[in-house]
């Protein structure tokens, strides 16, 4: 696999025309935008002038006439970056992940089903709207590796009957095939409750979630502080998570500065990385030749790819399960 400086060159040179053409599109379109968002804005204020001359008096139609125009905006906003938005993943984004490796294929409107996201049993919220983007399958060193970005939701209502909805995750969903089957089901999880309450009881909070499976202790402090792992195998999930493993989960929580969720469930080792984003949208108002906005892009890519490197799924450390 090419290193991040490796790509950053092949960033700025074999993509460099595109570049160039993507980044004259991306000031139209920015013009364009702020046109549209100038336009709306002076309207609202009008009418809320007009309004409020009639009556003297401030009332619920600003705020409807403040969640219209954002709506219009917002709607706007997609219908004018569409085409920038496509050009720059076709002629950036997919060099870039073949440039990486030549067996990935590239999708950028499809996604993990959602039967594989539920499957990992990472959520325990039930999944009322799936969507995502950018699906990025093949092989890496023989293992089978898929990815792209996810954004799972849960539907509510308030007393009113009013509906709400709120995200149960966003963010990258990675999925690797193994030759192995697990007898059981671990999962590694942020340690939300010792990080909130203490040690002690936070500890005694995870051992009595009766939500999750049962609670495995680990011997190594700062996974222990950063993760907590439920599992219906005791002796399976400390047969997997080795020193090492945990030094390797520890190292991507750190690269990835984002919370880390794990799976080992049938076949397959599931992650998901909270970015709370779209990864791979180009947005208009920050330059294509900018480095920090590149290496972005290269780091986000090589991160999610290295996940097979990373945690050396190739080695076949379950073998003897």
């Amino acid at each position: 696999m090419k290193s991040a400086s490796e790509l950053t060159d092949y960033y700025y040179t074999e993509l460099y025309d595109s570049l160039q053409e993507l980044e004259q599109e991306r000031h139209a379109v920015r013009k364009k935008v702020l046109t549209l968002f100038g336009i709306l804005g002076a309207l609202s204020l009008l009418i809320i002038a007009f309004i409020y001359n009639s009556c003297h008096c401030f009332n619920e139609s600003f705020i409807w006439i403040g969640v219209g125009a954002t709506t219009i905006g917002g709607f706007g906003y997609r219908m004018l970056v569409s085409g920038y938005r496509s050009g720059f993943k076709e002629k950036i984004i997919r060099p870039l992940i073949e440039a990486i490796e030549k067996e990935l294929h590239y999708a950028p409107d499809a996604f993990i089903p959602q039967s594989l996201f539920q499957f990992s049993h990472l959520f325990d919220k039930r999944v009322d709207r799936f969507r995502g983007n950018d699906l990025v399958r093949g092989q890496i060193d023989g293992i089978s590796l898929q990815f792209s970005d996810i954004h799972a939701e849960h539907r509510s209502r308030d007393s009113k009957g009013r509906t709400h909805w709120s995200t149960i995750f966003q963010g990258l969903f990675i999925v690797a095939d193994f030759n192995k089957h697990f007898k059981g089901r671990t999962l590694i999880l942020p340690d939300l409750a010792e990080n909130l309450f203490g040690s002690y009881i936070g500890g005694m909070l995870q051992s009595r979630n009766f939500t999750k499976d049962q609670l495995v202790k680990m011997d190594d402090p700062a996974f222990e502080k950063a993760f907590v792992v439920y599992g219906t195998d005791q002796i399976e999930a400390r047969y997997i998570l080795t020193h090492t493993m945990m030094q390797r989960l520890l190292k991507l929580k750190n690269d990835t500065g984002s919370k880390i969720y794990v799976s080992f469930n049938g076949e397959k080792i599931m992650i998901a990385v909270d970015y709370d984003k779209d990864l791979f949208e180009p947005t208009v108002f920050a330059s294509l030749l900018s480095i920090e906005q590149a290496m972005g892009y290269i780091r986000t890519l090589r991160s999610s790819i290295g996940i097979v490197e990373e945690l050396k799924l190739n080695e076949k450390l379950w073998s003897k399960v």
